[in-house]
Protein backbone atom coordinates (compact mmCIF):
# COMPACT_ATOMS: atom_id res chain seq x y z
CA UNK A 1 0.00 0.00 0.00
CA UNK A 2 1.07 3.72 -0.55
CA UNK A 3 2.19 5.70 2.31
CA UNK A 4 0.76 9.04 2.23
CA UNK A 5 3.08 11.22 4.95
CA UNK A 6 1.24 11.04 8.51
CA UNK A 7 1.94 6.99 7.77
CA UNK A 8 5.59 7.81 7.94
CA UNK A 9 5.96 10.45 10.69
CA UNK A 10 7.78 8.20 13.05
CA UNK A 11 10.89 8.75 10.94
CA UNK A 12 10.59 12.21 11.80
CA UNK A 13 9.91 12.02 15.04
CA UNK A 14 12.56 14.27 16.32
CA UNK A 15 11.11 16.97 14.20
CA UNK A 16 7.97 17.34 16.42
CA UNK A 17 9.18 16.59 19.95
CA UNK A 18 8.91 19.54 22.17
CA UNK A 19 6.94 22.24 19.80
CA UNK A 20 3.62 23.33 20.05
CA UNK A 21 1.73 21.71 17.06
CA UNK A 22 -1.26 23.84 14.99
CA UNK A 23 -2.68 21.51 12.66
CA UNK A 24 -4.72 22.00 9.59
CA UNK A 25 -7.15 19.35 8.84
CA UNK A 26 -10.08 18.01 7.49
CA UNK A 27 -12.32 14.95 8.18
CA UNK A 28 -9.76 12.70 5.37
CA UNK A 29 -6.83 13.56 7.15
CA UNK A 30 -6.45 9.29 8.37
CA UNK A 31 -3.58 7.23 8.33
CA UNK A 32 -3.59 3.75 6.54
CA UNK A 33 -4.68 2.35 9.49
CA UNK A 34 -8.11 4.95 9.68
CA UNK A 35 -6.74 6.85 12.52
CA UNK A 36 -6.85 10.66 12.07
CA UNK A 37 -4.10 12.98 12.41
CA UNK A 38 -6.06 14.92 15.27
CA UNK A 39 -5.44 11.50 17.07
CA UNK A 40 -2.08 11.08 16.23
CA UNK A 41 -0.53 14.54 16.87
CA UNK A 42 -2.67 14.67 19.81
CA UNK A 43 -1.56 11.39 21.53
CA UNK A 44 2.13 11.06 20.64
CA UNK A 45 3.09 15.06 20.61
CA UNK A 46 2.20 18.95 22.02
CA UNK A 47 -1.25 19.48 19.97
CA UNK A 48 -1.69 22.65 20.90
CA UNK A 49 -4.35 24.28 18.58
CA UNK A 50 -5.85 23.27 15.19
CA UNK A 51 -7.11 25.07 12.07
CA UNK A 52 -10.32 24.99 10.33
CA UNK A 53 -10.49 24.96 6.49
CA UNK A 54 -13.99 24.86 4.48
CA UNK A 55 -16.09 21.64 6.12
CA UNK A 56 -14.41 21.90 9.37
CA UNK A 57 -11.71 19.94 11.04
CA UNK A 58 -14.57 17.08 11.57
CA UNK A 59 -16.39 17.28 7.92
CA UNK A 60 -19.49 18.91 9.26
CA UNK A 61 -19.73 21.75 7.73
CA UNK A 62 -21.31 22.03 4.05
CA UNK A 63 -19.95 23.35 1.29
CA UNK A 64 -19.75 27.57 2.08
CA UNK A 65 -20.76 27.62 5.21
CA UNK A 66 -19.24 29.37 7.55
CA UNK A 67 -16.75 27.69 10.60
CA UNK A 68 -16.66 29.25 13.90
CA UNK A 69 -13.75 29.05 16.43
CA UNK A 70 -14.63 26.91 19.29
CA UNK A 71 -13.20 23.83 21.46
CA UNK A 72 -12.83 20.37 20.16
CA UNK A 73 -14.89 18.07 21.91
CA UNK A 74 -12.75 15.70 21.47
CA UNK A 75 -8.62 16.83 22.49
CA UNK A 76 -10.07 19.95 24.12
CA UNK A 77 -7.95 21.70 21.89
CA UNK A 78 -8.97 25.15 20.37
CA UNK A 79 -9.83 25.20 16.81
CA UNK A 80 -9.81 28.52 15.05
CA UNK A 81 -11.28 29.24 11.74
CA UNK A 82 -9.85 29.87 8.75
CA UNK A 83 -13.07 29.36 6.58
CA UNK A 84 -14.88 32.48 8.06
CA UNK A 85 -16.99 35.58 6.49
CA UNK A 86 -14.30 37.90 7.94
CA UNK A 87 -10.51 36.46 6.94
CA UNK A 88 -8.87 33.24 5.76
CA UNK A 89 -5.48 34.14 7.27
CA UNK A 90 -4.04 33.39 10.34
CA UNK A 91 -3.58 35.92 13.07
CA UNK A 92 -1.14 36.65 15.38
CA UNK A 93 -3.49 35.30 17.91
CA UNK A 94 -3.48 31.77 16.19
CA UNK A 95 0.59 31.80 15.04
CA UNK A 96 1.26 33.10 18.79
CA UNK A 97 -0.59 29.78 20.20
CA UNK A 98 2.09 27.32 18.12
CA UNK A 99 5.86 27.30 17.58
CA UNK A 100 5.03 24.75 14.58
CA UNK A 101 1.93 24.00 11.66
CA UNK A 102 1.65 21.16 10.46
CA UNK A 103 -1.06 20.68 7.30
CA UNK A 104 -2.89 17.44 6.32
CA UNK A 105 -5.61 17.40 4.26
CA UNK A 106 -6.55 15.15 1.08
CA UNK A 107 -6.24 17.34 -2.13
CA UNK A 108 -7.98 16.14 -5.05
CA UNK A 109 -5.76 17.84 -7.98
CA UNK A 110 -8.11 21.02 -9.28
CA UNK A 111 -7.23 24.26 -9.05
CA UNK A 112 -10.85 25.47 -7.78
CA UNK A 113 -10.25 23.07 -4.07
CA UNK A 114 -10.34 25.97 -1.54
CA UNK A 115 -7.84 23.90 0.69
CA UNK A 116 -5.55 24.70 -1.66
CA UNK A 117 -5.52 28.13 -1.06
CA UNK A 118 -5.93 27.92 2.69
CA UNK A 119 -2.60 25.80 3.01
CA UNK A 120 -1.08 28.61 0.71
CA UNK A 121 -2.14 31.94 2.97
CA UNK A 122 -0.92 29.48 6.00
CA UNK A 123 2.30 29.29 4.08
CA UNK A 124 2.76 32.37 3.50
CA UNK A 125 1.84 33.62 7.16
CA UNK A 126 3.84 31.32 9.15
CA UNK A 127 6.83 32.64 6.38
CA UNK A 128 6.00 35.95 7.74
CA UNK A 129 5.73 35.27 11.81
CA UNK A 130 9.11 32.92 11.32
CA UNK A 131 7.34 29.79 11.90
CA UNK A 132 7.95 26.53 10.34
CA UNK A 133 5.26 24.84 8.22
CA UNK A 134 5.66 20.76 7.55
CA UNK A 135 3.44 19.40 4.97
CA UNK A 136 2.47 15.44 5.75
CA UNK A 137 2.20 14.76 1.73
CA UNK A 138 -0.60 12.86 0.10
CA UNK A 139 -1.22 11.20 -3.44
CA UNK A 140 -2.44 13.92 -6.00
CA UNK A 141 -5.99 11.23 -6.95
CA UNK A 142 -5.53 12.38 -10.80
CA UNK A 143 -1.98 11.92 -10.97
CA UNK A 144 0.77 13.76 -13.20
CA UNK A 145 -2.08 15.15 -15.88
CA UNK A 146 -2.36 18.27 -16.90
CA UNK A 147 -5.45 19.83 -18.15
CA UNK A 148 -7.09 23.31 -18.93
CA UNK A 149 -6.07 27.08 -18.83
CA UNK A 150 -3.94 28.83 -16.12
CA UNK A 151 -5.69 31.18 -14.04
CA UNK A 152 -4.64 34.65 -14.85
CA UNK A 153 -3.53 36.95 -11.87
CA UNK A 154 -6.90 39.60 -12.01
CA UNK A 155 -9.10 36.24 -11.73
CA UNK A 156 -7.35 35.91 -8.64
CA UNK A 157 -9.78 34.43 -5.60
CA UNK A 158 -10.19 31.81 -2.90
CA UNK A 159 -11.34 29.22 -5.40
CA UNK A 160 -8.29 30.34 -7.97
CA UNK A 161 -5.70 32.02 -5.92
CA UNK A 162 -2.43 30.97 -7.97
CA UNK A 163 -1.40 30.37 -11.71
CA UNK A 164 -1.98 26.87 -11.69
CA UNK A 165 -3.53 24.94 -14.92
CA UNK A 166 -7.77 23.58 -13.51
CA UNK A 167 -6.25 20.20 -13.31
CA UNK A 168 -2.54 20.86 -12.23
CA UNK A 169 -0.97 17.46 -11.69
CA UNK A 170 1.44 18.63 -8.37
CA UNK A 171 1.05 16.67 -4.67
CA UNK A 172 0.42 19.30 -1.49
CA UNK A 173 4.00 19.21 -0.82
CA UNK A 174 4.87 20.00 -4.25
CA UNK A 175 2.52 22.90 -4.93
CA UNK A 176 3.76 24.58 -1.72
CA UNK A 177 7.24 24.11 -3.33
CA UNK A 178 6.47 25.95 -6.18
CA UNK A 179 4.23 28.67 -4.48
CA UNK A 180 7.16 29.02 -1.93
CA UNK A 181 9.79 29.66 -4.90
CA UNK A 182 7.71 31.45 -7.39
CA UNK A 183 6.20 34.05 -4.53
CA UNK A 184 9.62 34.64 -2.96
CA UNK A 185 8.39 33.15 0.12
CA UNK A 186 11.43 31.93 2.32
CA UNK A 187 9.54 29.70 4.04
CA UNK A 188 10.91 27.35 6.75
CA UNK A 189 9.07 24.64 5.04
CA UNK A 190 9.18 20.66 4.94
CA UNK A 191 7.59 18.11 3.24
CA UNK A 192 7.17 14.27 5.09
CA UNK A 193 6.79 12.88 1.14
CA UNK A 194 4.80 10.13 0.53
CA UNK A 195 6.73 6.49 0.13
CA UNK A 196 6.04 4.25 -2.85
CA UNK A 197 3.50 6.83 -5.39
CA UNK A 198 4.48 6.64 -9.04
CA UNK A 199 3.59 10.20 -10.13
CA UNK A 200 1.39 9.05 -13.12
CA UNK A 201 -0.66 6.87 -10.88
CA UNK A 202 -4.46 7.65 -10.75
CA UNK A 203 -6.18 6.66 -7.00
CA UNK A 204 -7.82 3.34 -7.46
CA UNK A 205 -4.04 2.32 -8.61
CA UNK A 206 -2.44 3.08 -4.92
CA UNK A 207 -4.34 0.23 -3.33
CA UNK A 208 -6.13 2.86 -0.67
CA UNK A 209 -9.75 3.72 0.20
CA UNK A 210 -11.36 6.67 -0.92
CA UNK A 211 -11.78 8.78 1.82
CA UNK A 212 -14.15 11.50 0.23
CA UNK A 213 -12.69 14.93 1.00
CA UNK A 214 -15.31 16.70 1.26
CA UNK A 215 -19.18 15.70 0.83
CA UNK A 216 -19.50 16.76 -2.60
CA UNK A 217 -16.31 14.25 -3.61
CA UNK A 218 -17.79 10.98 -2.06
CA UNK A 219 -16.48 8.82 -4.80
CA UNK A 220 -13.26 8.89 -6.92
CA UNK A 221 -15.25 9.25 -10.90
CA UNK A 222 -16.27 12.64 -8.94
CA UNK A 223 -12.98 13.41 -8.03
CA UNK A 224 -11.53 12.60 -11.81
CA UNK A 225 -14.74 14.64 -13.00
CA UNK A 226 -14.26 17.51 -10.81
CA UNK A 227 -11.70 19.98 -13.04
CA UNK A 228 -14.45 20.39 -15.89
CA UNK A 229 -18.11 19.68 -13.78
CA UNK A 230 -17.45 22.16 -11.36
CA UNK A 231 -17.50 24.74 -13.78
CA UNK A 232 -21.45 24.39 -13.55
CA UNK A 233 -21.39 25.82 -10.41
CA UNK A 234 -21.05 29.10 -11.66
CA UNK A 235 -24.12 28.87 -13.71
CA UNK A 236 -27.65 28.30 -13.24
CA UNK A 237 -27.66 24.43 -14.03
CA UNK A 238 -27.63 21.96 -11.05
CA UNK A 239 -24.39 20.35 -10.56
CA UNK A 240 -25.77 17.44 -8.97
CA UNK A 241 -25.21 19.38 -5.27
CA UNK A 242 -28.39 17.91 -3.23
CA UNK A 243 -28.20 14.23 -4.53
CA UNK A 244 -26.30 11.43 -4.41
CA UNK A 245 -24.42 11.98 -7.74
CA UNK A 246 -22.29 15.26 -7.43
CA UNK A 247 -20.34 16.64 -10.38
CA UNK A 248 -21.52 13.20 -12.22
CA UNK A 249 -25.04 14.69 -13.38
CA UNK A 250 -25.82 18.08 -14.87
CA UNK A 251 -29.53 19.26 -15.15
CA UNK A 252 -32.52 21.76 -14.87
CA UNK A 253 -35.83 21.75 -15.04
CA UNK A 254 -35.81 23.55 -18.08
CA UNK A 255 -33.64 20.60 -20.23
CA UNK A 256 -35.09 17.40 -22.05
CA UNK A 257 -32.97 14.87 -20.83
CA UNK A 258 -33.39 12.22 -23.67
CA UNK A 259 -32.55 15.46 -26.39
CA UNK A 260 -29.05 16.39 -24.38
CA UNK A 261 -28.06 12.74 -23.45
CA UNK A 262 -28.67 11.85 -27.31
CA UNK A 263 -26.71 15.09 -28.12
CA UNK A 264 -23.85 14.16 -25.92
CA UNK A 265 -23.34 10.61 -26.97
CA UNK A 266 -23.27 11.50 -30.56
CA UNK A 267 -20.04 13.81 -29.83
CA UNK A 268 -18.38 10.63 -29.12
CA UNK A 269 -16.31 11.86 -26.17
CA UNK A 270 -13.31 9.18 -24.45
CA UNK A 271 -13.60 7.77 -21.60
CA UNK A 272 -17.26 8.63 -20.73
CA UNK A 273 -20.99 7.80 -21.48
CA UNK A 274 -23.84 9.77 -20.93
CA UNK A 275 -27.78 8.72 -20.23
CA UNK A 276 -30.70 10.46 -19.08
CA UNK A 277 -30.85 12.02 -15.62
CA UNK A 278 -34.27 12.71 -13.69
CA UNK A 279 -33.90 14.22 -10.51
CA UNK A 280 -34.68 16.47 -7.58
CA UNK A 281 -31.89 18.17 -5.50
CA UNK A 282 -32.62 17.54 -1.90
CA UNK A 283 -30.55 20.68 -1.11
CA UNK A 284 -28.65 23.31 -3.23
CA UNK A 285 -29.96 24.58 -6.64
CA UNK A 286 -33.32 23.40 -7.33
CA UNK A 287 -34.28 22.11 -3.85
CA UNK A 288 -37.54 20.29 -4.17
CA UNK A 289 -38.05 20.88 -7.83
CA UNK A 290 -37.68 18.14 -10.73
CA UNK A 291 -34.73 18.34 -12.97
CA UNK A 292 -33.58 16.83 -16.23
CA UNK A 293 -30.33 16.34 -17.76
CA UNK A 294 -27.42 14.13 -17.97
CA UNK A 295 -25.90 11.47 -15.94
CA UNK A 296 -21.98 10.91 -16.82
CA UNK A 297 -20.30 7.91 -16.43
CA UNK A 298 -16.77 7.04 -16.95
CA UNK A 299 -15.51 4.56 -18.75
CA UNK A 300 -12.13 4.66 -19.18
CA UNK A 301 -10.36 7.14 -16.03
CA UNK A 302 -7.13 7.44 -18.45
CA UNK A 303 -8.71 7.85 -21.76
CA UNK A 304 -11.53 10.59 -20.25
CA UNK A 305 -10.84 14.36 -20.20
CA UNK A 306 -12.89 16.02 -17.92
CA UNK A 307 -12.22 19.12 -18.83
CA UNK A 308 -12.99 19.00 -22.59
CA UNK A 309 -16.19 16.98 -21.30
CA UNK A 310 -17.13 19.66 -18.88
CA UNK A 311 -16.44 22.64 -21.41
CA UNK A 312 -18.01 20.40 -24.13
CA UNK A 313 -21.33 20.01 -22.29
CA UNK A 314 -21.34 23.78 -21.12
CA UNK A 315 -21.24 24.80 -24.68
CA UNK A 316 -23.73 22.48 -25.88
CA UNK A 317 -26.34 23.36 -23.09
CA UNK A 318 -25.93 27.17 -23.33
CA UNK A 319 -26.32 26.62 -27.64
CA UNK A 320 -29.47 24.54 -26.60
CA UNK A 321 -31.15 26.47 -23.57
CA UNK A 322 -29.00 30.31 -24.19
CA UNK A 323 -32.52 31.97 -23.35
CA UNK A 324 -32.94 29.59 -19.80
CA UNK A 325 -29.48 28.80 -18.85
CA UNK A 326 -26.98 31.34 -18.20
CA UNK A 327 -24.09 32.14 -16.02
CA UNK A 328 -24.84 33.46 -12.35
CA UNK A 329 -24.44 37.36 -11.57
CA UNK A 330 -21.21 38.08 -9.68
CA UNK A 331 -22.36 37.51 -5.48
CA UNK A 332 -21.01 41.04 -4.81
CA UNK A 333 -21.96 44.17 -6.36
CA UNK A 334 -19.34 45.39 -9.01
CA UNK A 335 -17.43 41.93 -8.87
CA UNK A 336 -16.50 39.24 -11.43
CA UNK A 337 -19.02 36.42 -12.10
CA UNK A 338 -18.35 33.17 -10.53
CA UNK A 339 -18.13 31.33 -13.33
CA UNK A 340 -15.04 33.89 -14.51
CA UNK A 341 -13.28 32.98 -10.97
CA UNK A 342 -13.46 29.31 -11.63
CA UNK A 343 -12.43 29.78 -15.11
CA UNK A 344 -9.93 31.80 -14.22
CA UNK A 345 -10.12 34.27 -16.85
CA UNK A 346 -13.44 35.78 -19.26
CA UNK A 347 -12.65 33.58 -22.08
CA UNK A 348 -16.77 32.25 -21.62
CA UNK A 349 -18.01 35.86 -20.80
CA UNK A 350 -16.39 38.18 -23.11
CA UNK A 351 -13.87 36.55 -25.04
CA UNK A 352 -16.89 33.80 -26.17
CA UNK A 353 -14.38 31.62 -28.28
CA UNK A 354 -15.69 28.71 -30.20
CA UNK A 355 -15.06 25.38 -28.57
CA UNK A 356 -12.23 24.52 -30.68
CA UNK A 357 -10.87 27.66 -30.01
CA UNK A 358 -10.97 27.47 -26.68
CA UNK A 359 -9.77 24.09 -26.25
CA UNK A 360 -7.02 24.96 -28.61
CA UNK A 361 -6.23 27.94 -25.92
CA UNK A 362 -6.54 25.66 -23.47
CA UNK A 363 -4.24 22.89 -24.70
CA UNK A 364 -1.40 25.19 -25.32
CA UNK A 365 -1.69 26.64 -22.10
CA UNK A 366 -1.44 23.21 -19.95
CA UNK A 367 1.19 22.39 -21.91
CA UNK A 368 3.18 25.25 -21.06
CA UNK A 369 2.36 24.52 -17.30
CA UNK A 370 3.05 20.57 -17.41
CA UNK A 371 6.66 21.80 -18.25
CA UNK A 372 6.78 24.48 -16.21
CA UNK A 373 6.12 22.48 -12.73
CA UNK A 374 8.64 19.49 -13.26
CA UNK A 375 11.55 21.62 -11.65
CA UNK A 376 9.18 21.41 -8.44
CA UNK A 377 8.14 17.29 -8.70
CA UNK A 378 9.32 15.29 -5.35
CA UNK A 379 8.31 11.83 -7.16
CA UNK A 380 9.39 9.75 -10.49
Amino acid sequence: MIKNGIDCIEQYDSSFRGKRLGLITSVAGLTAGFESTINVLHQKYHLAAMFSPEHGVRGNVPAGGMVDTYTDSVTGVKVYSLYSGDSHRMTREMLDAVDMVVYDIQDVGTRYYTYLYTMLYALEDCAGAGKEFVILDRVNPLGDRVEGNVLKPEFKSFVGGFPLAMRYGLTIGEFAGMADDVLGLHAQLSVIPVEGWKRDMLYPETGRCWIPPSMGLPGFDAALMYPGLCLFEGTNLSEGRGTTRPFMEIGAPFVDARELTDAMQAKGLKGVAFTTAYFTPAASKYEGEACQGVNLYVTDMREVSPVEVGMTLLYEIMDRYGEEARFLPPVKEGGRQFIELLCGSDILTRQKKSLSELLEEFGGESRSFSEQKKRYHLYE
